[in-house]
């Protein structure tokens, strides 16, 4: 039997990336899922790869229209909702936070924080009856700050916050929910991140240096969290903060 047999699962930002590599992982372990994400093309492909039992719905994560419609189509596809990833965010743009335009910061904070809230919201409504396991995708900078990046390491602490204080009142309901951190995983985000940065003295090996184990991670091993938290196997886990970081929030290598 598969980890996941039996079990629905939500993925939103499932077009590329992490939430790529969770729905592969997902299906593969039996899961039925809806994936998520505003880049239909490539979801329709993703969705046709997986086949049967794999659902798509191209959506804004930040109106709250098309996140209520979106458990609500799951439920009547497949009927319920047991597992969930939060995995839509964007990085934003380097900016010193004295430069940093408003709109970018509320651009960022729509995506990386409001939808996750609304996303627990409807879901936590959804899992109510029969409980369920939700994963937020935090990063790193939810445990501590890089510079020039003030709007997305204010977005992912703020999502830690939201995790613990929906973790507290979804228990009673068997409602789980946690957040998996990654340090930087070599994603397609990641990968115009560094060409956005191309000559401003950026590079792997000063970022390779930051890391313990040396090495970007790898999509698919944030993935393998994701589908330890989202299986019955972390039954008596909630309320927790997992990191994916080769050691880089342990302190600097010697």
């Amino acid at each position: 039997m598969g980890r996941l047999d039996g079990k629905v699962a939500i993925i939103t930002g499932a077009a590329r990336g992490i939430g790529a590599a969770a729905a592969r992982q997902f299906a593969h372990e039996g899961a039925r899922l809806m994936l998520v994400d505003m880049r239909e093309g490539p979801l329709r492909d993703l969705a046709t790869q997986l086949g049967e039992g794999v659902s798509y719905r191209a959506a804004d994560v930040t109106d709250e229209a098309a996140i209520r419609s979106m458990v609500e189509e799951t439920v009547r596809l497949h009927g319920k909702v047991d597992v969930a990833l939060l995995n839509a965010g964007i990085p934003g743009e380097n900016h010193r936070l004295v430069d940093c335009p408003i709109e970018l910061f509320d651009k960022v904070m729509a995506i990386n924080v409001r939808a996750v809230w609304l996303g627990l919201k409807y879901l936590m409504k959804a899992m109510e009856a029969a409980g369920g396991s939700i994963v937020i995708t935090a990063s790193t900078s939810g445990v501590r700050a890089i510079p020039n990046l003030s709007p997305y390491v204010t977005s992912k602490h703020a999502v830690i916050g939201l995790m613990r204080a929906a973790a507290l009142e979804g228990a009673s309901k068997g409602i789980r929910v946690n957040t998996v951190n990654p340090a930087t995983i070599d994603t397609p985000m990641v990968q115009e991140l560094e060409a956005a940065q191309a000559g401003k003295g950026a590079s792997r090996d000063a970022i390779y240096r930051t890391i313990p184990l040396g090495r970007y991670g790898e999509a698919d091993e944030v993935a393998s969290m994701m589908l330890f938290l989202a299986s019955d196997e972390s039954k008596f886990c909630t309320g927790a903060v997992y990191m994916v970081d080769g050691g880089a929030t342990a302190g600097r290598p010697i």
